[in-house]
């Protein structure tokens, strides 16, 4: 008999946002791996639980050693808590190695839903929800960041982003750069914190908002781009998009394809475009 391999979602702010289960699963778990064993403590403290299985520590430094050691006791039988800081494991937290190996090995893994960061900032920003795309961290060195971002320069749905506090405002001027200062967004501060805030309004004006210091979890929700009629995309533009989606490992055939049903345009006319640029280059 196998084990199990339990991701539990913990409290991004709100103790009292806890889910019930989780302190049933901290007390019963024969193994908890948690990503700060200190925080650990005071989560059951809070929640008044004495796990009684072994709890060790599981974070970025030891993840790949420590993963192997717990796919053994999940195969020998044990059930294995899997909690971070704050939100669910796996979403820009440690989880993904071990819920990969563990699924290897055919062992059954689950969830004890919880609090998101994501889906919190995402309500509560005022802009589009029906369709997004969350991008986690962006690269710290700034000509990393900005081919980041020009990667999803015309990507329509609505974009989550992590922060840092001391990069944010960095992050938000390269975004008015390569997105338009005019694109909305909101700067989600502390959520459901004591001092939580909900910063809208344009990138440029957050961007010099930021400038003067912010402080907290930070987490950025942009507005996707507008749709372009097909008449308003020029030849460039459309060899830009398949230069692009090549850069992000598409075949030119492949990435030519999309770009024309993406822009409601004849595959033939990107085909041409991508054929003239390639000669005036030489």
């Amino acid at each position: 008999m196998t084990g199990i391999l339990v991701l539990a979602g913990t409290p991004i702010g709100d103790i009292s946002d806890a889910p019930p289960r989780l302190a049933e699963e901290l007390a019963g778990a024969d193994v908890v791996a948690a990503e700060d064993t200190r925080r650990l403590r005071r989560l059951t403290q809070a929640l008044g639980v004495t796990p009684k299985g072994r709890v060790v520590s599981y974070f970025e430094g030891n993840e790949s050693a420590r993963t192997p050691e717990l796919v053994e006791e999940l195969a020998g039988g044990a059930r294995v808590l899997l909690v971070t800081d704050a939100g669910m494991p796996s979403v820009s937290d440690p989880g993904y190695r071990l819920v990969a190996a563990a699924v290897e090995r055919d062992v059954k893994v689950t969830a004890v839903p919880g609090p998101s960061a994501v889906l919190t900032a995402l309500a509560l920003s005022g802009l589009p929800v029906d369709r997004f795309c969350f991008e986690g961290f962006l690269p710290r060195k700034a000509g990393e960041r900005l081919g980041r971002l020009r990667e999803v320069a015309d990507e329509r749905r609505t974009l989550v982003y992590f922060e840092a506090p001391h990069r944010l405002d960095d992050t938000l001027a390269a975004m008015a750069e390569v997105f338009g200062g005019e694109r909305r967004a909101a700067v989600c501060r502390e959520l459901t914190k004591t001092y939580e805030e909900i910063k809208r309004g344009p990138l440029a004006e957050l961007a010099a908002w930021a400038a003067e210091g912010v402080r907290g979890e930070i987490t950025v929700v942009v507005e996707g781009a507008p749709e372009k009629g097909a008449e308003e995309i020029d030849d460039a533009e459309l060899v830009r998009r398949v230069r692009v989606r090549e850069e992000a490992g598409e075949r030119r055939k492949e990435a030519i394809a999309a770009v024309a049903v993406e822009a409601g345009v004849p595959k033939r006319r990107v085909f041409d475009a991508v054929v003239r640029a390639k000669r005036d280059l030489g």
